[in-house]
């Protein structure tokens, strides 16, 4: 009988009696969050985590636990080093995991920015679309003949994709006022739209790719914040669950924000998540409403659009996939 996981259910729920020996799973942002619990999780039922990150003696000071696990499981942990923010890092890292030539049964695009000040990556794109999309955009293409056939792709997205779709024409803000969720939604967006892309093109091979969003939780990644603005973001989403009969906005706990990601992973049947969008461990219904919380919005995953993306990120970064 299929078990049905929701908005409580955590990492170990959606895993339990899950044995993942002899599988390899790359994750992206290992050194705090739902990265760390996600490597977790997945090394406690036996699994070959490779945990990519930024600041590697962070990420080692973050995975005591993770290690703790593998021990005890049969798992196992390797960091490698990843700056998403930089194009070079992206490609040396992808470089050095192709000449390794083992393979990947899934990837778990996890790393990212969050409502950050105006800035740019070190190739001089917008902070966020940079470092959430186009970074992970060079690093899973760049490995994609990794992927074992059956494998999937999971790029963590977000609720804020609703803030906005991405702006293929100023992608940059270089016409467009920078603001800082608008900036994030763009980004979010382009993380549901790669994956569609990337199903379309992969799925004869077995492979699929999925988009998840993880919950609203308390980690570093809510840092740039301002904790007035997110008071306010709060009461209206509470305003319109209310008016719609839906309970009022509460977070997440780590092992639940990270629930979903596994469950997308490994536990979902691989047709009914593939270029979906997937929230609180079910694939998400279409919404085109006003607030925040619940469902996708159509332009998150209209083929055509993913498309486009696709070849305007392959101009921006220079590389054809």
């Amino acid at each position: 009988m299929t078990r049905i996981f929701g908005a409580e259910s955590t990492t170990d729920d959606v895993l339990d009696g899950i044995e993942l020996r002899g599988k390899r799973i790359l994750v992206t942002g290992v050194s705090a969050g739902i990265g760390v619990e996600t490597a977790r999780a997945l090394v406690a039922h036996g699994a070959a985590v490779v945990g990519a990150a930024r600041d590697l003696a962070k990420a080692e000071r973050a995975t005591e636990a993770v290690r703790a696990a593998a021990a005890e499981s049969g798992g196992s942990l390797e960091l490698v080093e990843l700056d998403l923010a930089s194009l070079e890092s992206v490609r040396a890292c992808a470089d050095a995991l192709v000449w390794d030539g083992r393979r990947f049964d899934i990837i778990i695009a996890n790393a990212g920015v969050m409502a950050c000040p105006q800035g740019k990556t070190t190739d001089g794109f917008e902070t966020q679309f940079g470092t959430n999309h186009l970074g992970h955009f060079v690093l899973v293409n760049r490995i994609a003949s990794l992927l074992e056939p059956g494998g999937r792709l999971v790029n963590l997205s977000s609720a804020g994709h609703r803030f906005a779709d991405v702006d293929l024409d100023d992608p940059n803000f270089e016409h467009t006022p920078y603001a800082e969720f608008v900036a994030y939604g763009r980004s979010k967006t382009a993380n549901i739209l790669f994956a569609v892309e990337f199903d379309r093109r992969h799925r004869d091979r077995g492979i699929r790719a999925t988009a998840v969003h993880p919950g609203a939780i308390r980690t570093e990644l809510g840092r740039h914040m301002d904790p007035a603005v997110i008071e306010a973001m709060i009461a209206s989403i509470n305003e319109t669950q209310k008016a719609n009969g839906l309970p009022p906005f509460a977070y997440k706990t780590i092992p639940q924000g990270a629930a979903t990601s596994v469950w997308a992973a490994i536990v979902a049947p691989a047709g009914e998540v593939g270029a979906h969008y997937c929230e609180d461990c079910q694939v998400a219904a279409i919404q085109d409403g006003d607030g925040l919380r619940g469902g996708v919005r159509p332009y998150a995953l209209d083929p055509e659009h993913a498309k486009a993306l696709w070849a305007k990120s392959e101009e921006m970064v220079g590389e054809r996939f």
